[in-house]
């Protein structure tokens, strides 16, 4: 029908409100969230450019990781390997800045000799520019396990998720694996462990490791991950990522809503139904009979006129050898149905 609409209900609008608050979530993370993945024992940049790129010389800039420890701090040419306070002891004389960067707006940071422990969630922060800007670094540090020899990995790192184009009815998922041997089998499964199937993987081989990637489509919303197998050292590794597909949850939304307003139309229409039999009762006619003696011939009186004579009539008749002033009998009415 050319020019009809079809309204949302409020439960509809509520989940399409959702769907945009997560979109824009997505957006923000895509232009403030970095991954940096390093191997043990080596150096990680973790990168902090400001939009604007103008000169942050005289600026401040402040590192923290976790949300509290102190990495690294610059105040206007001040910082903490100057004499400017110190950081958590964690990162003691292992951070530095790039200084011939800062005309350009990059913040950058160099953490030497990464451990695990330095494994986590970096802020970096401008408090004074307005707007307040702040950029989101996830920095993971692998531990490669060796054979013997010491020369090539043994094991698989964990592998990386990441969400390479979405909309509202799929998400296109990638898993990388980096480093591997012997060869891994790599598997998308769901929350229930069934496989999924993914598009034709690629494989190359530098040094003796591995790397692989696997891309799969998904529909629905829920937890997938990425499952990581070599069966000849016994070794096995994932990852998870969870998935929101708007356009289905809604889909799913309204057909519970639809199905919830029709157990409420059957139960209604049950009460009509058990109520028709007393509406009926309530409709028949009531018949009062006297007895006014022997000799005289009952004459009826009713209290509605009849409608058919199908209808059985609810009578009250006058029947013993009670006597009343006049000497006629009056006995205590009986009801009978007819």
């Amino acid at each position: 029908m050319s020019g009809f609409k079809l309204l949302l209900t409020p439960l509809e609008s509520l989940f399409v409100f959702v769907c945009l608050l997560m979109l824009v979530g997505e957006i923000l993370s895509q232009q403030n969230g970095v991954k940096v993945v390093v191997e043990e024992d080596s150096d990680a940049v973790l990168p902090c450019l400001i939009n604007t790129k103008e000169d942050i010389t005289l600026k401040l800039f402040d590192w923290k990781k976790d949300g509290q420890k102190e990495v690294f701090m610059y105040d206007a040419g001040n910082h903490y390997n100057n004499g400017h306070g110190s950081p958590d002891l964690q990162f003691k004389g292992r951070v530095s800045h790039f200084q011939d960067q800062l005309m350009n707006g990059n913040a950058s940071i160099k953490i030497q000799n990464t451990k695990m422990a330095d494994s986590g969630n970096y802020i970096c922060i401008f408090p004074r520019l307005q707007p307040r800007q702040t950029f989101n670094i996830e920095l993971v540090v692998e531990r490669l396990l060796r054979d013997r020899s010491g020369e090539i990995p043994a094991a698989s790192p964990e592998p990386y998720i990441t969400i390479l184009d979405q909309t509202k009815d799929w998400s296109l998922l990638q898993c990388k694996v980096r480093g591997a041997s012997p060869k891994p089998k790599v598997e998308w499964q769901d929350s229930s462990g069934n496989i999924l199937p993914v598009e034709e993987p690629q494989v190359s081989e530098k040094g003796g490791r591995y790397y692989v990637t696997h891309n799969t489509t998904v529909t629905k919303t829920g937890r997938y991950r990425c499952v990581v197998t070599q069966e000849e050292i016994s070794h096995q590794i994932n990852a998870e990522t969870f998935v929101f597909i708007c356009e289905k949850l809604v889909e799913d939304q309204t057909t519970k809503v639809a199905v919830g307003w029709l157990a409420v139309a059957f139960v209604l229409g049950a009460a009509v139904l058990a109520a028709v039999p007393f509406g009926l009762r309530a409709a028949k006619h009531i018949t009062v009979w006297f007895n006014r003696g022997v000799a005289a011939d009952p004459e009826p009186t009713t209290t509605s006129n009849d409608l058919t004579n199908e209808i059985p009539l609810l009578q009250v008749g006058v029947t013993g050898d009670h006597q009343n002033e006049n000497g006629s009998s009056k006995v205590p009415p009986e009801i009978v149905i007819v």
